[in-house]
């Protein structure tokens, strides 16, 4: 058998310098004071919005209010308009395979914990939540970031917690945060 000449793979990748200013403008690392702070007040209004709207049970509320796990936020985040699409169309619904339309869920923050292992379930997030406009903020722990998240929405861990646009009293928090 002859040898077949083969071109060498090229691979297209966008200019680092571009991808990394893009994320850095829109993450925001916690650790120490500022993280319990934070964890603190989004728990407390987490607390107080339970109370005010205190007819469903604790988990569906808790549904309703954020998207919880990697999977979770990636799927809600594929199914966003990205900021160029946005322009284009203002589709606000997703077309489900039944034919009956969805209401597109937005998330307004992910809280990623920087302490997953291993790292690659987490490395899409960042470009993916930047692509969206959606801040991305770090949890960085001693006893570990996974399991302060995991306090907020009641659970052992969570590697990742998005806040949906529902969750009022949390946008306003994460708005003063997030522009400080």
């Amino acid at each position: 058998m002859g040898k077949r000449n083969r071109k060498p793979k090229t691979s297209v990748e966008a200019p680092k310098s571009i991808t990394t200013s893009q994320e850095q403008l829109q993450s925001k690392c916690y650790e120490g004071e500022d993280l319990t702070r934070l964890l603190e007040s989004i728990k407390r209004e987490i607390e107080l919005a339970k109370l005010s709207k205190g007819t469903l049970p604790e988990k569906i509320w808790i549904k309703q209010q954020f998207s919880i796990g990697v999977n979770d936020v990636t799927r809600v985040l594929e199914r966003m308009t990205t900021h160029a699409e946005l322009g284009n169309s203002l589709q606000k619904s997703l077309i489900l395979p039944s034919g009956c339309k969805a209401p597109l869920i937005e998330l307004q923050a992910i809280l990623l914990a920087s302490d997953c292992n291993p790292r690659w379930l987490t490395r899409h997030l960042p470009s993916l939540s930047s692509s969206r406009r959606v801040p991305l903020i770090f949890v960085k722990d001693q006893k570990g970031g996974s399991l302060r998240l995991g306090e907020l929405v009641n659970l052992k861990t969570a590697i990742a917690i998005g806040i949906k646009k529902c969750a009022e009293k949390v946008e306003e928090l994460l708005g003063k945060d997030t522009s400080s």
